[in-house]
């Protein structure tokens, strides 16, 4: 195809192309005996026609032309465009994801640095009374430390600000009361986690205030599928959790040559003989079913913990519970007050072998144990494994949750 520049010329051309042709058309119609019937202006006029129809056709193409590359200006710009806005997102996502990981990794260093308890803002918790009033004129909301042998079990008063009903609780050891009080306080958990453990101190016999509160946690026998359905008893088990994890905030508030005022020999044997009854119900957990959120098995480590009785049971007996429960947040703090620490490597690996690769992480993490473990291979196991079970319904949808779920773990801890 001749190049686009050669048509004009080509058709500047035409006119001369005529002038031969008349020429020859003169010549031929001399050399005729008959005149012919076609006159030269009808063919004149058609080829005059002819290169009009062609001039304006060019002409048509080239405004198209033009168009096109106006047209791909436009789209390279527009992509241009898009592409810097991309970045942009791209950018933003990235550091709101590092701010994020920071975060994360400032409140676990801040969570390892803190001593065993659930709440340790209760031992932040400054007792104020003035050394002027006499004990004898102290209001019930100002609590007198001291136990059932008039033994002080601490070194001040305690305030309890919002919730003064906790004390009168504590003193009358009225532990059906308590489940009440914080089931219909549900909704401020974090001031009576605060409160609880200060309100304890009313009480002439703390420890077994919070063995009494034990008793609804199994309730009457059902199967545990039905019980995991039962809303109402998985309060009560959540609020026995929490009493315990009060009273260990207490414990590590006070001296430790208190601790046996609170803890004594009797509540260690009575808080064992629970422990034994417990036991034989966790033979019965599934630990899939659970999915490492096992009230059950949670329960009954605290059980273990908060009493100081963990050393009477076998240690490979208790490491086998730390996979039922390896998603609550407290089961770091939990594994080291048990001196299960030199259990973790057995533990993590249930875990994977188990495809829990990213509850493995963080017991990983918690443990120091990346090297043995390593957090990016365990990620890249738990993708593989997510896709492979993903729903055929929406293949598409789950591979991207799932992967976006392991980019944010990866950025957080890799």
């Amino acid at each position: 195809m001749e190049d686009n520049s050669s048509v004009p010329s080509l058709m500047d051309s035409t006119a001369s192309k005529i002038q031969q042709l008349q020429k020859a058309f003169a010549e031929l119609e001399s050399h005729r005996a008959v005149t012919l019937n076609l006159k030269w202006k009808q063919l004149e006029e058609h080829f005059n026609g002819l290169q009009k129809s062609l001039k304006r056709r060019f002409t048509e193409l080239e405004d198209q032309e033009k168009d096109f590359k106006t047209k791909i200006v436009e789209s390279k710009d527009m992509l241009e465009k898009r592409k810097a806005a991309v970045e942009a997102k791209e950018q933003s996502s990235l550091e709101r994801l590092q701010e994020k990981r920071d975060a994360a990794v400032s409140a676990i260093l801040t969570a390892m640095e803190k001593p065993f308890s659930v709440d340790s803002s209760v031992t932040k918790r400054k007792n104020h009374v003035e050394a002027s009033v006499p004990e004898d004129k102290i209001p019930d909301v100002l609590v007198s430390v001291r136990n059932m042998n008039g033994k002080r079990i601490g070194n001040a008063n305690s305030q309890v600000k919002s919730y003064p009903e906790l004390v009168k609780l504590c003193q009358e050891m009225n532990s059906e009361g308590l489940h009440k009080f914080i089931s219909d306080n549900r909704k401020d958990l974090v001031t009576l986690r605060e409160e609880i453990p200060i309100a304890l101190r009313a009480a002439h016999d703390p420890a077994s205030l919070i063995l009494d509160s034990l008793k609804g946690f199994y309730g009457i026998d059902m199967p545990n599928s039905d019980a995991r359905k039962d809303s109402n008893l998985l309060g009560i088990r959540r609020t026995c959790i929490m009493l315990m994890e009060c009273l260990s905030s207490l414990i590590v508030s006070i001296d430790v040559g208190s601790i046996t005022n609170i803890i004594s020999d009797d509540v260690k044997e009575r808080a064992k003989a629970i422990a034994e009854e417990w036991k034989p119900k966790l033979d019965y957990l599934d630990v899939d079913a659970s999915n490492g959120n096992s009230l059950e098995a949670h329960a009954f480590l605290q059980l273990l913990a908060t009493f100081g009785i963990n050393s009477d049971f076998d240690q490979d007996c208790l490491s086998k519970l730390i996979p039922m429960v390896s998603r609550r947040r407290q089961t770091a703090e939990l594994c080291r007050y048990l001196g299960l620490s030199d259990k973790m490597p057995g533990v993590i690996d249930v875990l994977v072998k188990n495809g829990r690769q990213i509850d493995a992480v963080n017991l990983a993490f918690a443990f120091e144990l990346t090297e043995q473990f390593s957090p990016i291979s365990l990620l890249k196991m738990y993708l593989s494994e997510a896709k492979k079970v993903s729903s055929p319904a929406k293949p598409g949808n789950a591979s991207v949750g799932v992967s976006a779920q392991v980019s944010f773990l990866y950025l957080h801890f890799c």
